[in-house]
């Protein structure tokens, strides 16, 4: 209960003297986790508006795959990632391991099937709504996944936000490929993982309670997006 109240003790004084080591690494979090969610969201929501308009021969093989790789064990992924960009891997030659991009491609191998897989179940019931009609005017594609794309935005909001919090939390695949390196690569995740491991346990509680902080504001702005859009303001 002590390490509790000198926990959260210490987390006000930290965030309300604006700390610059936990300013660095709060932003670098925001800045590797958010990096990776754009890119995510590139991949998937377009990935899931295709498997859910088109037909091919293996569409059900792709949304099994995309079912089953939202359980991807994260310290696979991050052991994948660093025999991939070690020296002796075939994009050794680029020298990302241990920087914040090899953490950037770790977070978005994570995240894309649980996007894809989210945004598709919502994708695939506003397309039963809009196929006859889509059919009807004789659109492309394209057409087609862009319109569904910007009809179900509020359901892509909350895929998006379910990638931001797995990734934002995440610990084992960003230790594997970041290695920890302090003002380098150096996140709330490890940081917390480092404190608790020299018995520092007042600071990684603080270091925890940043971390949930973080998480809620991205929810409640997420929240008031949607809110904001239902009451027609944008």
């Amino acid at each position: 209960m002590v390490d509790i109240w000198s926990g959260l003790t210490q987390a006000f004084w930290l965030v309300f003297t604006l700390d610059p080591e936990l300013v660095e690494i709060a932003g670098r979090s925001l800045q590797v986790t958010v990096s990776a969610l754009i890119v995510a969201c590139l991949i998937a929501l377009p990935l899931a508006a295709l498997v859910a308009v088109k037909r091919f021969r293996a569409r059900r093989l792709v949304i099994a795959v995309l079912n089953a790789l939202m359980g991807l064990p994260p310290v696979v992924v991050g052991l994948i990632v660093y025999v991939v960009l070690s020296r002796s891997g075939p994009l050794g030659v680029l020298g990302l391991l241990f920087t914040p991009t090899a953490m950037i491609i770790a977070q978005v191998i994570i995240i894309v099937p649980l996007i894809a897989s989210i945004a598709h179940q919502s994708i695939r019931e506003l397309w039963q709504e809009y196929h006859d009609l889509l059919i009807s005017m004789n659109v492309t594609q394209g057409q087609k996944i862009r319109t569904l794309l910007w009809d179900s935005r509020r359901a892509l909001l909350t895929a998006a936000l379910a990638g931001f919090g797995r990734a934002i939390g995440e610990v084992g695949a960003i230790m594997i490929v970041g290695g920890n390196i302090d003002h380098a690569t150096r996140v709330l995740t490890t940081a917390i993982a480092l404190e608790t491991g020299k018995g520092e346990f007042a600071l990684a509680l603080a270091l925890g309670f940043v971390l949930i902080g973080l998480a809620v504001a991205v929810n409640l702005a997420i929240h008031w997006l949607g809110r904001t859009e239902r009451e027609g303001r944008w």
